[in-house]
């Protein structure tokens, strides 16, 4: 199973979303694919309305499934952040990238004697142990410093056979060189990105520097270009789909990026809603200059509530 990422952009105007329309969304599918930050949260506090949003569309037998580029906890911690805020969700309804990024790992049979470096956090070396690898840096290497010495050479280990890079609050100059060394000189050493997300909702209050800031970096001192498994890549698409006997028609991608949510639904053929509640704003989605077009848009997730009347 490779990562990949076709464009079937759409230039077709959105819908703003209405209570005639939201019945048709809501009758043409059996499953919605819902992003989490700037969705379902911003940082530790829930967007209003979603608890009772969930509940209606279980309540009509619609699948829910949470698929989130943040790379910073593993499908368990997303599990525990979500009963902690009060929702209900398992463990298998979760699909993160630091989730994919060890499965990518696993169905392309990396030698599980091999190690693997990780500038990110947590969650991706916690989804590596899972699947049976070892995981080296991640916050561990957090307080570490590489420091310019004469006649000092930087080891770093000749076994790592992939890097990955995902959202890492702890980036220092050490991981970059760690990361850098072993991708250029350890003979096939795999690059995966988590995501390439530019920016997030780390916090209610504003937005942060995403994943995409980190992978630029190795970019940049590897001049490689990585796998990405994150959104907008269908390669968690694939994966879901094999766990879920669904067809992408019926399902509804639910997201606040255009370049990652709504490109990843575009590209597995799924239904698409913005909502206006993160990151894009109404002049972003009107811009001339934007390519990618949702079905329909709204301000927020629970405005399906008000619409239907419940």
């Amino acid at each position: 199973m490779e990562s990949t990422t076709s464009n079937p952009t759409s230039t077709a105007a959105a819908e703003l979303l209405s209570g005639v329309n939201a019945k048709v969304l809501l009758d043409s599918v059996d499953a919605f694919l819902f992003d989490c930050d700037g969705v379902i949260w911003k940082g530790d506090k829930l967007i209003d309305g979603i608890p009772e949003t969930l509940e209606m569309l279980r309540s009509k037998g619609k699948k829910l499934v949470f698929v989130t580029n943040n790379s910073t906890k593993s499908r368990i911690q997303y599990a525990n952040k979500f009963r902690t805020l009060g929702l209900s969700v398992s463990q298998d309804e979760i699909f993160s990238s630091s989730f994919a990024a060890a499965m990518y790992l696993k169905v392309n049979q990396f030698p599980p004697q091999k190690k693997v470096y990780v500038i990110g956090g947590e969650g991706i070396v916690q989804e590596l142990q899972l699947a049976g690898f070892t995981a080296l840096g991640g916050p561990e290497d957090g307080e570490k410093r590489a420091q310019w010495k004469s006649n000092c050479l930087f080891e770093h280990d000749k076994e790592v056979g992939a890097v990955v890079v995902g959202l890492d609050p702890d980036i220092n100059y050490y991981k970059l060189q760690y990361g850098t060394l072993c991708i250029r000189e350890n003979p096939g050493c795999l690059f995966i990105a988590t995501n390439r997300d530019s920016v997030g909702h780390m916090t209610d209050l504003q937005e942060w520097p995403g994943a995409g800031c980190m992978v630029g970096a190795i970019c940049a001192s590897t001049e490689r270009e990585p796998v990405v498994v994150g959104k907008p890549s269908t390669f968690m698409m694939e994966f879901l789909l094999q766990k879920f006997n669904l067809s992408t028609s019926r399902m509804c991608m639910v997201g606040d990026r255009l370049d990652t949510d709504i490109l990843f639904g575009q590209n597995a053929g799924c239904k698409t809603l913005l909502v206006l509640s993160g990151v894009t704003t109404k002049s972003i989605l009107d811009d001339p200059s934007n390519k990618i077009q949702p079905d329909y848009y709204t301000n927020k997730v629970s405005d399906i509530l008000g619409l239907l009347g419940e």
